[in-house]
């Protein structure tokens, strides 16, 4: 806190001296995105809840912890580590297909990133407190997808399960892309770009890192991949991964490096080492 008073005032002794200068730099802050942490999970309904937890946790994830409603469960988190989840949902009888929900990024300051899409013109709802202890606010994407933004705060059920139910046997350690299927591609790139303000790749317009120091990645694919989940994972050991799926008998291919997974309902999972 005293450093950041500290560089207000040094900003403000600039502003009196260099006005000019310090007009540039607040423009240049001004287009900067407060960073976020990375991906904190991928949403899924599911056909058979216990079906896929069950795969998953023979690829070494395990069930952190449930959400339940009258006894039966209406969400699972699967961990990958202490940032990081897969969210189950159940078929109901409001919603019943089954596929990719959204994408949720961990925020560094959600009140920080909600203000800042806000001054930009976005519509992003009110921060609020979720299901599971944690800062929340959502925003239609392109195309009417979600997009999920949280924070995690003490006492939520995500950092009382820090350090715990990380699997030794896990075939990869965290996610580092979520591919974002959409009819028109140019117009979703735009947003995220220009919008959101992610960074795109110098070699793939279509892929892009998050604000912050991450590394994560976001990649804009077409229509075709329909409703179904695509997540790249990143394991340390790429051979012991491989070892992992002949022991637990889970099909998989291996092209180039990467191992690619299909879950119970279809999903896509790709593991690889870079």
């Amino acid at each position: 806190m005293l450093k950041r008073w500290i560089n207000r005032a040094t900003i403000l002794c600039f502003a009196l001296l260099m006005p000019g200068v310090s007009l540039a730099k607040k423009s240049a802050e001004a287009q900067q995105l407060p960073p976020f942490n990375g991906i904190a999970h991928v949403a899924i309904r599911v056909r058979d809840l216990d079906a896929s937890r069950s795969f998953y946790q023979k690829l070494g994830f395990d069930e952190a912890f449930t959400l339940s409603k009258n006894g039966a469960v209406y969400e699972s988190f699967i961990k990958i580590n202490d940032q990081q989840f897969i969210e189950l949902y159940p078929l109901d009888e409001k919603n019943t297909q089954i596929g990719f929900l959204h994408l949720c990024f961990e925020g560094a300051d959600l009140d920080a990133i909600n203000k800042e899409y806000l001054s930009r013109g976005l519509t992003p709802n009110a921060v609020r407190k979720a299901g599971a202890g944690n800062l929340l606010f959502t925003m239609e994407g392109p195309e009417g997808q979600n997009i999920e933004y949280t924070q995690y705060m003490p006492g939520s059920l995500h950092s009382n399960n820090i350090g715990k139910n990380l699997g030794a046997d896990r075939i990869a350690d965290s996610m580092v892309l979520v591919s974002l299927a959409m009819n028109d591609m140019a117009v979703a790139s735009d947003f995220y770009r220009k919008q959101l303000r992610f960074t795109a790749s110098p070699h793939n317009p279509m892929l892009f890192d998050l604000p912050g120091t991450s590394g994560d990645q976001v990649e804009i694919v077409s229509s075709n991949l329909g409703r179904k989940a695509r997540v790249v994972f990143h394991t340390t050991d790429l051979h012991k991964a491989e070892q992992h799926l002949h022991k637990q008998h889970l099909p998989f291919t291996k092209a180039r490096g990467v191992l690619t997974i299909i879950d119970p309902d279809g999903n896509l999972l790709l593991v690889q080492s870079r």
